[in-house]
Parts: structure tokens; sequence; C-alpha cells
């Protein structure tokens, strides 16, 4: 059985690099592979430590998350696409349609995303948004002395 040959020369004699051009692209992109570890790495040591934090589905939460997201998304765009070496017309032609649609995902999911669909009927799941409820009910039962009102509040409450 013999050897695939294709008859192209190696990669270093196509790329007319030489040693010192090879050497720098290396470093950048080990660069670029560290520092989007050192985010990951961020991103799962925050979210392991958010639930005992209490930070949990907090706008602040989801904003560094998507923060972080972003940047990661920016390093392989720029660097492992190569993006970051085109002429700026190109840059924005490729960018400012996903920077658009990026925008309004963040919008839909900072709005939107704390929505529990049970049989047709949209039902809030975020826990902060709970918690308020539950604190203005307890707020409103304790203004109150009593009689009427009370009674259509817990059970306006228990609808």
């Amino acid at each position: 059985m013999s050897d695939f040959h294709d008859h192209y020369p190696q990669y270093e004699v196509m790329s007319n690099h030489g040693e010192e051009e090879g050497k720098k692209a290396r470093r950048t992109l080990w660069n670029v592979f560290w520092i989007m570890l050192a985010i990951t790495v961020a991103e799962l040591s925050i979210g392991f430590m958010a639930p005992d934090k209490g930070w949990s589905g907090t706008l602040g939460l989801k904003i560094l998350f998507i923060t972080l997201t972003v940047a990661k998304a920016a390093f392989i765009v720029i660097w492992f696409m190569h993006l970051g070496h085109e002429v700026k017309l190109f840059k924005y032609t490729i960018l400012v349609p996903y920077i658009v649609f990026m925008f309004y995902t963040i919008f839909i999911v900072l709005t939107e995303g704390v929505y529990s669909g049970k049989q047709g009927n949209l039902t809030r799941v975020d826990p902060i948004f709970i918690q308020q409820q539950e604190d203005l009910k307890k707020g409103h039962h304790g203004a109150e002395a009593g009689g009427e009102s009370h009674e259509a509040a817990a059970e306006e409450a228990h609808h």
C-alpha cells in the first residue's frame, strides 16, 4: 500500500512565512486561547457560586453572562474566523446584522425569558419576581386591619 501524496509543498513554503512570522502567529493564537479559557473558567466559577450567594436570576448576573459570552464570540470571529484582518466595510457588512440580532435576542431573553407556559397560560417563574410578589402580599396583608378588602385580596391571590 502506498502513502497518499497530494504533491503540495509544506505549509511553510506555501504560506511564504518565515519562522519569525510563524512564531508570532502561534503566540497570538495561544494568547487568544488563554483569554477564552479564562473567560470560560470565570463563567463556570460564577455559575457554580451563584446559587449559594443568592445571585441566581438577577439582572446583573444575566448581563454579566451575556457580556462574557459576547466577548468570547468576538475573539472567535476576530481571530479564528480572521475577520480582524479584513477591510472595515467588509467587517461591518458581516457584523452589523449579527449585532442587531444579538441585541434583539438579549432583549427577548431579559424581558420574556422569565415566563413558563403551562397549558397555554403564561406563568412568571422569575425567582426575584416571585419573592417581590410574596413581599407585597405580606406587606399588603399587614397594612390592612381586616374586613372585606382583606378577604377579597386573599381570594384574588388564591386565584
